[in-house]
Protein backbone atom coordinates (compact mmCIF):
# COMPACT_ATOMS: atom_id res chain seq x y z
CA UNK A 1 0.00 0.00 0.00
CA UNK A 2 1.45 3.45 -0.73
CA UNK A 3 1.21 6.62 1.26
CA UNK A 4 -0.36 9.65 -0.16
CA UNK A 5 1.04 13.10 1.42
CA UNK A 6 -1.30 13.37 4.78
CA UNK A 7 0.33 9.91 5.84
CA UNK A 8 -3.38 8.08 4.72
CA UNK A 9 -2.70 4.71 2.91
CA UNK A 10 -4.14 3.78 -0.04
CA UNK A 11 -5.82 0.42 -0.90
CA UNK A 12 -4.12 -1.36 -2.96
CA UNK A 13 -5.47 -1.17 -6.66
CA UNK A 14 -6.10 -4.83 -7.49
CA UNK A 15 -8.71 -4.71 -4.50
CA UNK A 16 -10.98 -7.82 -3.60
CA UNK A 17 -13.54 -7.43 -6.29
CA UNK A 18 -12.97 -6.00 -9.62
CA UNK A 19 -15.36 -2.96 -10.88
CA UNK A 20 -18.44 -3.52 -11.79
CA UNK A 21 -18.90 -7.11 -11.13
CA UNK A 22 -20.65 -8.73 -8.38
CA UNK A 23 -18.60 -10.43 -5.42
CA UNK A 24 -21.56 -12.87 -5.46
CA UNK A 25 -22.25 -13.59 -8.96
CA UNK A 26 -24.66 -16.72 -8.33
CA UNK A 27 -26.73 -14.38 -6.35
CA UNK A 28 -28.24 -15.92 -3.32
CA UNK A 29 -29.68 -19.28 -3.50
CA UNK A 30 -33.31 -19.53 -3.26
CA UNK A 31 -35.35 -21.28 -0.57
CA UNK A 32 -36.94 -24.61 -1.88
CA UNK A 33 -40.36 -24.51 -0.58
CA UNK A 34 -42.51 -28.03 -0.05
CA UNK A 35 -45.95 -26.32 -1.51
CA UNK A 36 -48.12 -29.20 -0.65
CA UNK A 37 -46.65 -29.51 2.79
CA UNK A 38 -48.26 -25.77 3.61
CA UNK A 39 -51.26 -26.47 1.58
CA UNK A 40 -51.64 -29.58 3.79
CA UNK A 41 -50.91 -27.53 7.18
CA UNK A 42 -52.87 -24.88 5.63
CA UNK A 43 -56.14 -27.60 5.23
CA UNK A 44 -55.69 -28.69 8.71
CA UNK A 45 -55.51 -25.50 10.40
CA UNK A 46 -58.43 -24.93 8.35
CA UNK A 47 -60.66 -27.94 8.93
CA UNK A 48 -60.58 -27.75 12.29
CA UNK A 49 -64.02 -26.35 14.16
CA UNK A 50 -64.14 -24.26 17.03
CA UNK A 51 -67.11 -23.66 19.58
CA UNK A 52 -68.63 -20.72 18.72
CA UNK A 53 -72.21 -18.72 20.96
CA UNK A 54 -74.12 -16.43 19.03
CA UNK A 55 -76.97 -15.28 20.38
CA UNK A 56 -76.63 -17.30 23.49
CA UNK A 57 -76.59 -20.18 21.51
CA UNK A 58 -73.10 -22.43 21.32
CA UNK A 59 -72.27 -23.60 17.71
CA UNK A 60 -69.47 -25.75 15.79
CA UNK A 61 -67.96 -24.29 13.03
CA UNK A 62 -65.07 -24.83 10.78
CA UNK A 63 -62.17 -22.28 11.11
CA UNK A 64 -62.97 -21.30 7.27
CA UNK A 65 -66.49 -20.35 8.49
CA UNK A 66 -65.46 -18.15 11.21
CA UNK A 67 -62.76 -16.35 8.80
CA UNK A 68 -65.70 -15.61 6.52
CA UNK A 69 -67.93 -14.50 8.89
CA UNK A 70 -65.21 -12.66 10.64
CA UNK A 71 -64.54 -10.92 6.91
CA UNK A 72 -68.39 -10.36 6.22
CA UNK A 73 -68.34 -8.35 9.84
CA UNK A 74 -65.60 -6.41 8.63
CA UNK A 75 -66.86 -5.54 5.50
CA UNK A 76 -70.37 -4.56 6.55
CA UNK A 77 -68.41 -2.05 9.32
CA UNK A 78 -66.93 -0.37 6.24
CA UNK A 79 -63.31 -2.54 5.52
CA UNK A 80 -62.18 -1.85 2.26
CA UNK A 81 -59.88 -4.74 2.26
CA UNK A 82 -62.78 -7.05 3.73
CA UNK A 83 -64.87 -5.53 0.93
CA UNK A 84 -62.56 -6.62 -1.69
CA UNK A 85 -62.08 -10.27 -0.18
CA UNK A 86 -65.78 -10.70 -0.17
CA UNK A 87 -66.41 -9.85 -4.17
CA UNK A 88 -63.43 -12.36 -4.56
CA UNK A 89 -65.51 -14.93 -2.88
CA UNK A 90 -68.35 -14.03 -4.34
CA UNK A 91 -66.42 -14.24 -8.29
CA UNK A 92 -65.54 -17.44 -7.83
CA UNK A 93 -68.60 -18.99 -6.26
CA UNK A 94 -70.64 -17.41 -9.34
CA UNK A 95 -67.29 -18.94 -11.65
CA UNK A 96 -67.97 -22.51 -9.73
CA UNK A 97 -71.34 -22.39 -10.19
CA UNK A 98 -71.60 -21.13 -14.32
CA UNK A 99 -69.58 -24.13 -14.47
CA UNK A 100 -72.11 -26.46 -12.37
CA UNK A 101 -74.75 -25.07 -14.35
CA UNK A 102 -76.20 -26.36 -17.65
CA UNK A 103 -75.74 -23.65 -20.32
CA UNK A 104 -78.81 -21.67 -21.47
CA UNK A 105 -79.45 -21.23 -24.90
CA UNK A 106 -82.76 -18.32 -26.25
CA UNK A 107 -83.83 -18.23 -28.97
CA UNK A 108 -85.71 -15.46 -30.72
CA UNK A 109 -88.18 -15.72 -33.79
CA UNK A 110 -88.37 -12.42 -35.37
CA UNK A 111 -91.74 -12.02 -36.81
CA UNK A 112 -92.85 -9.78 -39.64
CA UNK A 113 -94.89 -7.67 -37.48
CA UNK A 114 -91.89 -6.92 -35.27
CA UNK A 115 -91.01 -4.11 -37.44
CA UNK A 116 -94.33 -2.50 -36.51
CA UNK A 117 -93.22 0.87 -34.95
CA UNK A 118 -96.36 0.42 -32.71
CA UNK A 119 -94.53 -2.65 -31.18
CA UNK A 120 -91.72 -0.16 -29.96
CA UNK A 121 -94.53 1.71 -28.47
CA UNK A 122 -95.18 -1.26 -25.96
CA UNK A 123 -91.96 -1.59 -25.33
CA UNK A 124 -91.49 1.34 -24.11
CA UNK A 125 -95.32 1.25 -21.50
CA UNK A 126 -93.98 -2.03 -21.29
CA UNK A 127 -90.40 -1.13 -19.56
CA UNK A 128 -91.72 2.23 -17.68
CA UNK A 129 -89.87 4.30 -20.12
CA UNK A 130 -93.06 6.48 -21.64
CA UNK A 131 -97.03 6.67 -20.74
CA UNK A 132 -99.57 7.22 -23.10
CA UNK A 133 -100.40 10.96 -24.11
CA UNK A 134 -103.66 11.59 -22.57
CA UNK A 135 -104.90 14.41 -25.25
CA UNK A 136 -106.97 14.33 -28.37
CA UNK A 137 -105.01 14.74 -31.38
CA UNK A 138 -108.14 14.07 -33.56
CA UNK A 139 -109.84 11.50 -34.80
CA UNK A 140 -107.45 11.02 -38.28
CA UNK A 141 -104.89 10.37 -35.57
CA UNK A 142 -104.28 6.64 -36.35
CA UNK A 143 -101.00 6.43 -33.71
CA UNK A 144 -101.30 6.65 -30.38
CA UNK A 145 -99.21 9.13 -28.77
CA UNK A 146 -96.62 8.72 -26.30
CA UNK A 147 -94.74 10.87 -23.97
CA UNK A 148 -92.00 10.15 -21.98
CA UNK A 149 -91.15 9.53 -18.29
CA UNK A 150 -89.31 12.51 -16.44
CA UNK A 151 -87.02 10.20 -14.84
CA UNK A 152 -86.03 8.44 -18.72
CA UNK A 153 -85.40 12.13 -20.20
CA UNK A 154 -83.64 13.11 -17.02
CA UNK A 155 -81.38 10.59 -17.57
CA UNK A 156 -81.02 11.21 -21.21
CA UNK A 157 -79.88 14.65 -20.49
CA UNK A 158 -77.47 13.91 -17.52
CA UNK A 159 -75.87 11.41 -19.94
CA UNK A 160 -75.00 14.21 -22.97
CA UNK A 161 -71.50 13.80 -24.08
CA UNK A 162 -69.37 16.74 -23.88
CA UNK A 163 -72.21 19.08 -21.68
CA UNK A 164 -73.00 20.59 -24.47
CA UNK A 165 -75.78 23.52 -23.66
CA UNK A 166 -79.25 22.56 -25.20
CA UNK A 167 -80.48 24.58 -28.16
CA UNK A 168 -83.26 26.90 -27.26
CA UNK A 169 -85.50 24.43 -29.76
CA UNK A 170 -84.14 21.02 -28.22
CA UNK A 171 -86.02 22.60 -25.08
CA UNK A 172 -89.22 23.22 -26.42
CA UNK A 173 -88.99 19.35 -28.44
CA UNK A 174 -87.97 18.25 -24.71
CA UNK A 175 -90.73 19.80 -22.89
CA UNK A 176 -92.88 19.18 -25.28
CA UNK A 177 -92.39 15.36 -24.82
CA UNK A 178 -92.45 14.96 -21.84
CA UNK A 179 -95.01 13.81 -18.79
CA UNK A 180 -94.08 16.41 -16.34
CA UNK A 181 -91.99 19.20 -18.01
CA UNK A 182 -92.20 20.78 -14.79
CA UNK A 183 -90.22 18.43 -12.65
CA UNK A 184 -86.94 18.34 -14.93
CA UNK A 185 -83.61 19.78 -13.88
CA UNK A 186 -81.89 21.16 -17.17
CA UNK A 187 -78.94 22.78 -18.01
CA UNK A 188 -78.40 26.55 -17.18
CA UNK A 189 -76.90 26.84 -20.30
CA UNK A 190 -79.33 27.61 -23.08
CA UNK A 191 -78.05 28.36 -26.89
CA UNK A 192 -79.97 31.16 -28.97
Amino acid sequence: MDEDDTGRREPERSGRFEKGRSGNPKGRPRKTRDEAAEASTFDVIVEKTLTITRDGVQREVTVEEALQHRTYQAALAGDRAARREILKMIAKREAALAKTRPRQTVKFEVKPEATDPRNVDDALLLLGVACEDPRDYGPNDEYRRLLLEPWAVQMAISRRRGGAALTRKEVEEIRRTTRDPDSLRLPRGVER
